[in-house]
């Protein structure tokens, strides 16, 4: 398809009325199939004379869009996975929408909101980076990612609840004010920054000690699984493609059923949270009707791939068949696919292309790096290069051995922590006469 166009959903909440009527408009020009993006939004392949019909309807329909850019950045959050994935928090569904209600303007820098005590959502890989501190309700650890870098500052105070939307909006105006100090220079100083950050009305107190990122673990993401004492539903297609008329019906049954929201999340999957039990057995005519699989193994739910990377996507289904083919394990690992420079991935293994020869537009020789995110932790930035210039051929057995080293670090790890056991000698036993 010729464009791709790019529609919002704040923190990854979906209104099904509206996405209804989206997929009404794409239906009338033919359009099959839509996809989601790493930032929780709905991406839409078109046709370059099928662009201004669709747009006009977005606008009637009050739908803030791009075409082809990202100049306004979804913000996203860990909103789909409260309640799931994410249990005995402060953070609850009403606090989310609050803050993303409060931001009344479209930033232009990426933001994400994100409780401390997860892993299902991406926390830094904003260049504002929001998360919730476990042990004060309704404060904030900051980080900064600065565009276009890997270089990370936390600030040294907690941020109040209501203060998010203003402190996100000055912090932006500096950044994108002073583009040689804070974008695209590895050097960036974040004391600088924040010390341009008006903060005499705000509530904001000394953090004590840094926030603790959690170990990742990614979550079992799909299935109609049970909870407290609803249901939820979690979606995946291989392709990243969605059906047009499935989603209708879909939006149909949110309606039908009294479900207010669905959600997008960063794993270019839907979810549907809070089916009754009455309501089970409908959610499960419609994904038979449409032949929606579930249960995919594991490790190729664990990739991150970038948006719109057709090359990027064949590269996973490859790496996927052959990880298959070995049964390897991939439990507590993400593995991310970058074809571009500057794109945000998600990973603890990162595998990255790049030519050999690439000089005024000649791009010759395709190779493949492989590198790991510090103690192998996604929420870290990719730093260790554990091999470089792979030929495809020896890619995938590459990152077997990554994977490898990944258990063996993990092990290590575990096995400095424990305590050691003292053997337990029973007492003697007296000689019977």
């Amino acid at each position: 398809m010729a464009n791709t166009v790019f529609i919002n959903f704040r923190g990854g909440i979906i209104p099904p009325r509206k996405l209804y009527d989206i997929l009404n408009a794409l239906q009338k020009i033919k359009v099959q199939f839509v996809r989601f993006g790493l930032r929780q939004q709905l991406l839409v392949d078109l046709e370059t004379y099928n662009v201004a019909g669709f747009t006009e309807e977005l606008e009637r329909l009050n739908m803030q869009y791009e075409v082809d850019t990202s100049n306004f950045p979804n913000i996203i959050s860990s909103f789909p996975a409260e309640g799931i994935f994410i249990r005995n928090t402060w953070l609850t569904e009403s606090v989310y929408k609050e803050i993303l209600d409060a931001i009344n303007y479209a930033p232009t820098i990426k933001v994400n909101i994100c409780d401390g005590n997860q892993s299902f959502t991406p926390m830094l890989t904003g260049n504002i980076n929001w998360v919730a501190n476990a042990q004060a309700p309704n404060y904030w650890h900051l980080f900064i990612r600065f565009p276009k870098t890997n270089t990370i500052y936390e600030w040294d105070q907690l941020c109040y609840t209501g203060d998010i939307p203003e402190v996100t909006k000055s912090l932006e105006q500096i950044i994108t004010s002073n583009p040689a100090a804070y974008i695209d220079n590895p050097d960036a100083d974040g004391s600088q920054l924040f010390s341009s950050l008006s903060t005499a009305n705000l509530k904001n107190k000394p953090a004590e000690k840094g926030a603790e990122l959690p170990l990742f673990n990614l979550p079992y993401y799909e299935g109609l699984n049970r909870y407290d004492n609803k249901y939820w539903l979690g979606i995946y297609q291989r392709d990243e493609l969605f059906g047009v008329a499935f989603l209708k019906e879909l939006c149909q049954v949110c309606s039908d059923t009294k479900l207010a929201q669905l959600c997008c999340t960063a794993w270019k999957t839907i979810m549907i949270k809070g089916i009754e039990e009455k309501d089970k057995e409908t959610w499960n005519l419609v994904l038979e009707k449409y032949q929606i699989n579930m249960r995919h193994a594991a490790n190729e739910l664990n990739f991150q791939v970038e948006d719109n990377s057709a090359e990027g996507l064949a590269l996973k289904n490859y790496l996927v068949k052959n990880l298959s083919v070995d049964d390897t394990r991939t439990f507590g690992i993400c593995i991310g696919i970058k074809t571009r420079k500057k794109s945000e991935i998600f990973s603890s293994i990162l595998v990255r292309r790049r030519y050999v020869i690439d000089f005024l537009g000649i791009r010759l020789f395709k190779v493949y790096d492989i590198l790991c995110a510090k103690d192998f932790n996604p929420n870290e930035r990719t730093e260790e290069i554990f091999s470089s210039d792979n030929p495809k051929f020896v890619l995938a057995e590459q990152v077997r051995r990554c994977v490898i080293k990944y258990y063996k670090y993990r092990a290590a790890i575990v096995k400095k922590s424990a305590k050691p056991i003292k053997p337990t000698i029973p007492p003697a036993k007296k000689a019977e006469v």
